[in-house]
């Protein structure tokens, strides 16, 4: 590897390069996917090699160049070899920046890739159309919905034409799965975790009748599954399933039968290292969150009181009401008359009742008494003090824009998401989980954060100060919340805010943004009902399949793993075509869960002849690991000598 200094271009030349302009987490793992997924040659151009993620960068085996310059310059896109690039991610900055760069890199090269980070999604689509060969992602975007969803202890899902799919882990998984993505799941060591593994034979008939006919009752897995969870071959080859029970599997009820598929189930079982399985599945419409409808009208009332008035003007308002009530309540007593005593009270309070006249009118024969008297003076000096009460309000929210500032939550606020850091991830998380109608409170330090303007805007009350987080989560009402979402760009801030939440909250659920992994595994085993994710590797499989020119529909978790949803489709001259699910698929790597062929637009989510070949116009949805999809992007983008066929890296 070589580096450059200011205005040096690299030492070595070099070409069909992809050039990397960023030093931070997102760019380190960017880097990470290109060299060691794709191994392809990197160039990296950073503001300062001695900042943020550089010298990690600079450390990477495979990586060409890093080159230093404070800005992305005309001088240094000519560094970088802008001109013989076969790609450019730019995956640092502002939006303006980034935009400026783009374009003055296709001005050098109209044949280059260009894929950049935007945070405004509507202006990043508009930017793709001024590309000859672009696209705009947003990090926070890709990365947002996994941790919303892990702030309400749901999977995050992926939408593909009416599908959602999700990932659902050992007694959740349904019958129905699509296909099983991760089994040897130990959540006190996540390194032991094996995502898309092989298939196994078929055993699924007599593990059914293991579960329902045995004489133990249902089949236990040793790592605390519901039974083994049918095999995906089962399923799609239902010939060697057959072959596997002639006799129909559940479809008899003799004890031999049943006590011969129970010893065959549990034997199977017995090969099964411990741990946990994660499946794909599928639902019709994403869930929405249930939260009745007293809760949010209770909520948003206290919250609108506490927004409009002072603490003082509260205390005014209440005295006042409560003594309007109980005047209206001896009257009403006196009365027995509830629609006179309605007519009376509101005439009362805008000062316009006669109270001898009306009384006459009521009762007939003279006034109500002292007591009526008493009641009626007292009301019509509450209606004196609600005016300039009103008044008060008004030139108070109009006069000295109130609206303009952040307010703290209210204090009907009740099981609601706190999220600490309103950076682009955070506005993005509290977007989403507003969207889906769950109250959300905003922590921040910084007064200057894009997010509190963002929050401001949807209504939603925020916290702004530099003091200790026991502070300011008490002002967010913590002992109220459901969850604590931290998601500072610090690893070690946003574990200080989740030890804190725990400590002065213990029910309540924490999601961290961690980059490190062995932090996250630490984490994990120190803290129950706790999550953790990762921006950059939920981020950085998107960014290198878009380099490449390949579009990732969206991106599951699997604890600290990405497992990625990607539609391909089957272009005149691409490599997919010959190709049959036996070509594409490789443990450990890639499932093909999806195929709609040219002459049906639908896809087949059950397709299960694993022979057919692939032609132009057909189209597949893969589940895939990092280094899987690589494998497909890379085989690709080669000119194969013999028939396609994507191996195993082993």
């Amino acid at each position: 590897m070589t580096s450059a200094g200011w205005g040096t271009p690299p030492v070595e030349p070099i070409s069909q390069h992809y050039i990397v302009c960023g030093g931070n987490a997102l760019a380190h793992r960017l880097v990470l996917e290109l060299v060691e997924h794709y191994e392809v040659p990197v160039v990296v151009l950073v503001a300062d090699r001695t900042r943020d993620h550089a010298p990690q960068i600079a450390q990477l085996p495979g990586v060409s160049a890093v080159v230093e310059y404070a800005s992305i310059t005309e001088e240094a896109l000519r560094a970088v070899s802008v001109t013989t690039a076969r790609g450019l991610a730019l995956v640092e900055g502002r939006d303006q920046e980034n935009i400026h760069a783009a374009l003055s890199a296709q001005g050098h090269n109209p044949d280059l890739r260009i894929v950049l980070r935007m945070f405004n999604q509507r202006l990043g689509e508009n930017i793709e159309r001024l590309l000859k060969n672009g696209a705009a992602l947003s990090g926070s975007a890709t990365a947002a919905p996994a941790f919303a969803a892990a702030a309400l202890g749901r999977p995050n899902s992926v939408e593909i034409e009416g599908q959602f799919l999700y990932v659902a882990f050992d007694e959740a998984i349904t019958s129905d799965r699509i296909c099983v993505v991760a089994d040897h799941i130990d959540r006190q060591d996540l390194s032991k975790i094996r995502l898309m593994p092989e298939e196994q034979g078929a055993f699924k008939e007599f593990l059914e009748l293991a579960t329902e006919f045995g004489d133990d009752g249902p089949v236990r897995r040793p790592g605390g599954g519901a039974g083994r969870v049918p095999s995906p071959r089962a399923e799609e080859e239902p010939e060697a399933a057959a072959e596997a029970a002639p006799d129909g599997g559940t479809d008899t009820g003799a004890d031999a039968d049943a006590d011969a598929a129970a010893a065959a189930a549990a034997a199977v079982a017995s090969e099964e290292s411990p741990g946990g399985v994660a499946a794909l599945q599928a639902l019709p419409m994403e869930p929405s969150e249930a939260i009745s409808w007293v809760q949010r009208v209770k909520w948003r009332a206290f919250d609108t009181l506490r927004f409009l008035t002072s603490a003082r003007l509260r205390v005014v308002l209440l005295i006042a009401l409560a003594a309007v009530m109980l005047a209206f309540g001896l009257l009403w007593y006196l009365n027995r008359d509830f629609g006179w005593t309605v007519y009376v009270s509101l005439l009362d309070l805008a000062g316009a009742a006669q109270p001898d006249q009306l009384t006459d009118v009521a009762n007939g024969t003279g006034t109500g008494g002292l007591p009526q008297r008493i009641a009626q003076v007292v009301i019509t000096l509450c209606g004196i003090t609600f005016a300039p009460v009103a008044t008060a309000i008004a030139v108070e929210v109009l006069g000295s824009k109130r609206r303009g500032l952040p307010r703290n939550p209210g204090a009907g606020t009740r099981d609601h998401v706190i999220v600490v850091g309103l950076g682009n991830l955070g506005t993005r998380i509290a977007e989403q989980l507003h969207g889906l109608g769950v109250p959300v409170v905003g922590v921040e330090r910084d007064p200057q954060a894009r997010g509190i303007a963002a929050l401001r805007s949807l209504g939603l009350p925020v916290v702004v100060g530099d003091g200790p987080f026991e502070d300011q989560l008490g002002r967010a009402r913590l002992r109220h919340s459901r969850a604590v979402v931290a998601v500072s760009g610090d690893d070690a801030t946003n574990v200080e805010a989740a030890l804190e939440a725990r400590h002065g909250n213990p029910s309540v659920r924490v999601v961290v943004r961690l980059f490190d992994d062995d932090f996250a595994r630490h984490f994990y085993a120190t803290l129950d009902d706790a999550a953790s994710r990762s921006v950059s590797y939920l981020a950085a499989p998107a960014f290198a399949a878009a380099l490449m020119g390949r579009e990732v529909r969206g991106t599951l978790s699997v604890f600290r793993h990405a497992l990625l949803v990607a539609q391909l489709t089957v272009e005149d001259g691409s490599g997919l075509i010959g190709m049959n699910r036996h070509d594409l698929e490789d443990p450990g790597g890639v499932r093909v869960i999806a195929v709609g062929f040219a002459r049906n637009p639908r896809l087949n989510w059950k397709f299960a002849d694993r022979t057919r070949r692939l032609g132009p116009g057909d189209r597949i949805v893969v589940a895939a690991t990092r280094s899987g999809l690589a494998r497909i992007n890379t085989a690709l983008v080669e000119e194969a000598d013999g028939p396609p066929r994507v191996t195993s890296d082993g």
